[in-house]
């Protein structure tokens, strides 16, 4: 009996060892790449459609004013960012932009062709609260004044922002606004804006388009992007 107790020790002691020889070194999972969002947003009233290129790869094509791409996932970091004249290589805008992880960007082509140039502006896409919108205001005419955005009342809803200045998104209660664009602290309308539906829970960007003195598609105006 003793004899066989020793040999099952035994049989367990090896089958142990061999156990413990078995065993793989644990492997570190392959970390997630990192991405950012970006928007691009054609903001230059008499530039011609342009395509645009990440590190060198199309990204998007044939952009057109005052239109967007959409948010394209982009890998974060140091990145490479050209605006070329469609079907061409004669770049525009060159940039190199350095994306932060999970940050969503908007970059706005801005200003007039001979004298385009890009601005960069984080989208704080934070869901907005019960029964609200989020609304941003960035000035993009080139040769309109500084300028106030009112309700028809004269109530200052965005106050006193020139050319390539925005606001940050601010909350607002959904449902349909009647706003004016007024030259700043006066009550001198440039533009009508009837008619603004806010839907609750979106988050929209509103961008003064074109120029004051412009005509047809040039013409100021405003575009409005659903950012969510």
């Amino acid at each position: 009996m003793k004899k066989l107790i020793l040999a099952l020790i035994v049989s367990l002691l090896t089958l142990t060892f061999i156990g413990c020889d078995d065993e793989e070194t644990p492997v570190s999972p392959t970390p997630l790449p990192s991405n950012s969002l970006v928007k691009v947003v054609h903001a230059s009233p008499d530039a011609p459609g342009v395509d645009l290129l990440v590190d060198n790869t199309i990204a998007g094509t044939n952009l057109t004013f005052p239109n967007n791409t959409g948010y394209l996932t982009v890998p974060s970091g140091t990145r490479n960012v050209k605006v070329n004249v469609t079907g061409t290589s004669s770049t525009v805008i060159e940039a190199n932009l350095n994306l932060m992880k999970d940050v969503n960007y908007s970059v706005f082509a801005v200003n007039s062709v001979a004298n385009i140039e890009a601005i960069v502006i984080e989208d704080d896409l934070t869901a907005p609260a019960q029964g609200k919108a989020h609304v941003r205001f960035v000035h993009l005419s080139p040769d309109a004044p500084a300028v106030d955005i009112t309700l028809t009342d004269g109530t200052v809803v965005f106050g006193n922002k020139s050319f390539k200045e925005f606001t940050a998104f601010t909350p607002l209660d959904a449902g349909s606004y009647d706003l004016e664009v007024r030259v700043a602290g006066t009550t001198t309308v440039a533009l009508d804006l009837p008619v603004i539906s806010l839907e609750a829970g979106k988050i929209y960007t509103v961008f003064a388009k074109g120029f004051l003195s412009g005509n047809g598609a040039q013409q100021l105006g405003a575009e409005i992007i659903v950012n969510n």
